[in-house]
This record gives structure tokens, C-alpha cells and sequence, in this order.
């Protein structure tokens, strides 16, 4: 791990009172761990990543834990048999480093401060996007929509999502008016596997224990499973 990388992870984790982020603002970190509302992940290691095959993500490479990925073309796979949904479904943002989540948090926002930003971006250190089990759906053809949160809700791969997504071990981290105060997503969805038995579950359950617990998702993969 590189020196900056490590400051980073240091300041936005280890911190108990602020990081430091986008050239010197402070993002206030409470003494529950949280980061302007946003639970701390860190950053998976490289090692433990694979890329997506052709065909997954619509830009750029998505790359995600080897289980989640595998779910993850099922899923798509499943999509890709309903006559409504079929072509329309890909991944748009799988994990992003630490580095990158900062580039992503400290992107110009016009007459944002840091507590507007981070309602739809995460700080750096506190995505979970970092654990390499979430990932951004996107819908194409974008007919103008552009991903708005209540356009893409209104499309039919949406709906599927809702319907089908926890089958193979995705739930919905932000449904709307969620308790953590995160703007509702319903293109962010984090795998937590099918089945607590299922290769890889457990360690993702683990990870998102405490979101599971104090910020459940919707739809959300059940608890008995």
C-alpha cells in the first residue's frame, strides 16, 4: 500500500473527530465511526478483485469480489431472458479504490458544500463501493434519463431489480427515506449472497452487518435465507 493511500485510510478511519478530504475540507467523523452519515469500509485489496467478462459493464471496467461477480452475471443472464428487460440491463460503477472515490466525492458540484455532496457520494473510506461487493446499475438504452433516480425507477429493469435482484443475493443499500439520510439509489446494490451458506456470504454479511442491522435495505435479501 502506497504512502498517500495508507494517510488516506489512516485520517478517514482512524480518526475520531475529522478527515480530511478534497484539498483540505473536513468531513466531520462521529464517534460512531460514521463520516457525514456514511459507515466506514476501507478499501478491498487489488488481489481480491476480478473483471467483469465483455458484455457486463456499459463503461469503463467493473471489477468486484469473484462471488459477487459470478452473482452478478447470473443476475444479468436472468435479465437477459425477460423479453422486457432484455439488453437493457449493465453495470455502470463496480468498485472504485480510495483514490478513486475521492476523485468521485470531490467532483465540482455547483453551490454544493460537503453535507449536500455526500447525500448521493459517499467520502472516501466510507463507500461501499470499497468493499468490492456494490455496484451501479445503469439502464440502456438511456432514453434521456440519465440515470435520475425517478426515471430509471419507472423503467421496467428497475422493476425487475426490485423483483428478482435478492434471488441472487443483491439488495437495495438506499431505498427511499432510509434512516441513514442517504439519498435514495436505486441503482446502488450490494451483494450479501442468496444464502447465508453460499461461498463468500459470510464475509459479506459481515462487512455489512452493521448497515443491515441499523439501515436495513429494500428490497432486502431475508434474513432467514
Amino acid at each position: 500500500m502506497g504512502l498517500r493511500r495508507f494517510l488516506l485510510l489512516f485520517l478517514l478511519i482512524a480518526s475520531p473527530v475529522e478527515a480530511q478530504v478534497c484539498g483540505g475540507t473536513s468531513a466531520l467523523v462521529t464517534s460512531d465511526g460514521r463520516a457525514l452519515g456514511h459507515l466506514p469500509y476501507g478499501d478491498v485489496a487489488p488481489g481480491d478483485l476480478v473483471a467483469a467478462p465483455p458484455g457486463v459493464a456499459i463503461l469503463g471496467t467493473c471489477r468486484l469480489r469473484p462471488e459477487a461477480m459470478a452473482a452478478l452475471q447470473r443476475l444479468l443472464t436472468a435479465a437477459a431472458g425477460d423479453p422486457a428487460v432484455e439488453g437493457q440491463l449493465y453495470a455502470l460503477s463496480c468498485h472504485r479504490s480510495l483514490e478513486s472515490q475521492e476523485a468521485t466525492f470531490c467532483k465540482p458540484r455547483a453551490e454544493a458544500d460537503d453535507g449536500d455532496r455526500s447525500i448521493s457520494v459517499a467520502p472516501p473510506g466510507h463507500s461501499e463501493h470499497g468493499t468490492g461487493y456494490a455496484l451501479d446499475f445503469t439502464v440502456r438504452p438511456a432514453d434521456g434519463c440519465h440515470d435520475a433516480e425517478a426515471c430509471m425507477a419507472a423503467k421496467p429493469a428497475f422493476r425487475w431489480l426490485r423483483e428478482n435482484a435478492p434471488r441472487f443475493g443483491f439488495e437495495l443499500s438506499f431505498p427511499p427515506g432510509n434512516a441513514q439520510r442517504v439519498k435514495w439509489e436505486p441503482w446502488h446494490w450490494r451483494w450479501v449472497g442468496a444464502s447465508a451458506t453460499e461461498p463468500g456470504a459470510a464475509r459479506a454479511r459481515f462487512i455489512f452487518a452493521r448497515a443491515r442491522r441499523e439501515f436495513p435495505a429494500d428490497p432486502a435479501v431475508q434474513a432467514k435465507e
